[in-house]
């Protein structure tokens, strides 16, 4: 079957939007999408800006992003000024172990809000309860998902 540049485009972006929905940044996650369904090793800066209909300052400021996220990373050419941007092996295993710090801050705002709010019998309360107690078993059950994960990945 012939690849589907047009699908594939609407893929990207839908995809894209997705992540952005939960608070990734716009041109890194177009830019990690692209990256992710392209049929090459990787893609230089200039390549990604003329797919994505972009700046080359869009493309900077997403790929340093993404490399400080440790996403992706910048593989030098020899011969060439141009380096070309590639997925790291474990790139949803690297995001998702980077972002946990994130579910014990929500936690620990939670029972902030929680605390302030201070009535015991408050439906707020009991939602704040709520919210800070789910971030809580995310942030302590996510270790053991990514190294069950890892073992799935590799065949374990």
């Amino acid at each position: 079957m012939a690849r589907d540049e047009d699908a594939l485009r609407t893929a990207v972006e839908q995809s894209a939007a997705v992540l952005i929905a939960a608070g990734f940044p716009k041109m890194p996650a177009r830019v990690l999408m692209t990256l992710l369904v392209s049929d090459d090793d990787g893609l230089t800066a200039s390549e990604l800006a003329e797919t994505l209909g972009v700046s080359a300052a869009a493309i900077s400021g997403a790929v340093r992003y993404l490399q400080t996220f440790g996403a992706i990373r910048r593989i030098a050419r020899s011969g060439s000024r141009r380096d070309r941007y590639e997925l790291v092996e474990d790139t949803w295993y690297t995001a998702s172990l980077k972002t946990s710090p994130m579910y014990a801050r929500l936690a620990a705002l939670a029972e902030n809000a929680s605390a302030a709010i201070g009535e015991p019998a408050s439906a707020a309360k009991a939602r704040v309860d709520e919210m800070a107690r789910f971030y809580r078993f995310l942030d302590a059950r996510l270790p053991e998902l990514m190294a069950e994960w890892e073992e799935q990945r590799l065949g374990r």
